[in-house]
């Protein structure tokens, strides 16, 4: 706190703090006011475009079985609804005391990755669900997410934040050992699973924030070349079941009309070449109410917006996504610790990761894998971790060391 005797010396000091005082009374740097709304405008924007698209994707099938053509709307938005709750209460816990619960909150993430594998039930290939009573479904794997990201930031938060000596190092070669075998064990469960989309998310994520927090660049290096090795013994003998396999292989082959994975890409890019510039018009896709896209309204739902929005609305599409990356990137850097940095380091990894390959699958770039597309694509467990996740941002932003008003 500035002493009376510098207030007195420094007249603009005095009037700068009489100043911030004024806008406190009068609410101007409310929290509500400080957060940051790009971001928020963004997220929100998405859901609701997601809720359009999820909606045109299945009112004709259901329509055609005799169901109510807005029940996906309908849950969506409550889907929505319950995650801008969730986004406010990791909003409001000051992320700074989130650092001692870390372990519960990996802890946590373990028991319910344990308990789908025991009272899971098998969805298109995966055990991953918990199935709800009210037609409700349950995918731990989402947020085991959130809990990687903070146990990874509190791992690497305190080495850079040294109460001991006051002095920021960078993380040494026993962090990063601790940081993989934390990884380790979310990742075996998840493969058992299997969800080797999921996966692939972690491993992105864990290069990430080691890249950016500083640790010896040949760990990062050595780990890439190991996931290289890696992902090649797996294909060469055969270590995926064989739809996993065909997935992984299939958008490189010529005949892509020889297997369903093949069928599914080729329809998507036909969707979205569909709608040209302008698009359709919403609900008017041929193909999107013809049902020609399988799992359109969770893993191909870009191509919605291809053929009814056009090439100018999934651009736009491209656009709010980018902007969300900017603001947690912003909030990275302008975080007030290390322990925020690389929560908002971990969140831009998981949503940058996982918009490339959802969008890259539906232009035939990359290959299927079942990951959602952030904020649009239809899921409970989808929407609840990413809100929570923007919440996270939230809360470094509020408690930011360029906010003269933080928390």
């Amino acid at each position: 706190m500035t002493s009376p005797t510098a207030l007195r010396s420094s007249p603009v000091a005095l009037r700068g703090r009489i100043g911030q005082l004024r806008d406190r009374a009068s609410g101007r740097h409310s929290p509500l006011r400080r957060l940051d709304w790009p971001l928020q405008v963004s997220v929100i924007a998405l859901s609701v475009l997601g809720a359009l698209l999820v909606w045109s994707a299945t009112r004709q099938r259901e329509i055609g079985s005799g169901g109510d053509p807005q029940i996906f709307l309908k849950r969506h938005v409550l889907n929505l609804a319950i995650g801008l709750v969730l986004a406010t209460g990791a909003m409001l816990l000051d992320y700074r005391i989130l650092r001692a619960y870390a372990p519960f909150v990996y802890l946590g993430s373990l028991f319910g990755l344990v308990a789908v594998l025991a009272v899971g039930s098998t969805i298109n290939g995966a055990h991953s669900w918990i199935v709800l009573p009210a037609g409700f479904q349950l995918q731990p794997s989402e947020f085991a997410k959130v809990a990687l990201i903070v146990g990874v930031a509190m791992i690497l938060g305190e080495r850079h934040d040294d109460r001991d000596t006051g002095i920021r190092l960078d993380p040494g070669h026993w962090d990063v050992i601790l940081v993989l075998v934390l990884a380790a064990v979310p990742m075996a469960l998840i493969m058992m699973q299997p969800d080797f989309g999921t996966v692939m998310v972690f491993v992105f994520v864990i290069l990430g924030m080691l890249a950016v927090s500083g640790a010896p660049s040949r760990w990062v290096i050595g780990l890439i070349l190991c996931g290289v090795f890696f992902g090649a013994a797996i294909l060469q003998f055969h270590l995926l079941k064989p739809y996993q396999e065909a997935r992984l292989t299939e958008f490189v082959r010529d005949n892509q009309h020889a297997s369903s994975t093949g069928y599914n890409v080729n329809q998507a890019m036909t969707t979205i070449a569909n709608g040209g510039v302008t698009g359709r018009g919403l609900f008017h896709g041929t193909q999107t109410q013809g049902q020609f896209v399988p799992e359109q309204q969770t893993d191909f739902v870009f191509t919605v917006a291809g053929e009814e929005l056009g090439y100018l609305g999934a651009g736009g599409v491209l656009v709010l996504l980018g902007l969300v990356l900017w603001r947690a990137l912003s909030i990275a850097f302008d975080s007030g610790d290390s322990f925020g940095t690389m929560i908002a380091t971990g969140v831009v990894c998981w949503f940058a990761f996982q918009a490339f390959v959802n969008i890259g699958m539906t232009l035939g770039i990359m290959p299927v894998t079942g990951l959602p597309l952030p904020f649009l694509s239809y899921g409970g467990s989808s929407m609840f971790a990413n809100m929570l996740a923007v919440g996270l941002l939230q809360n470094v932003r509020l408690r930011s060391r360029s906010d003269p008003y933080a928390l």
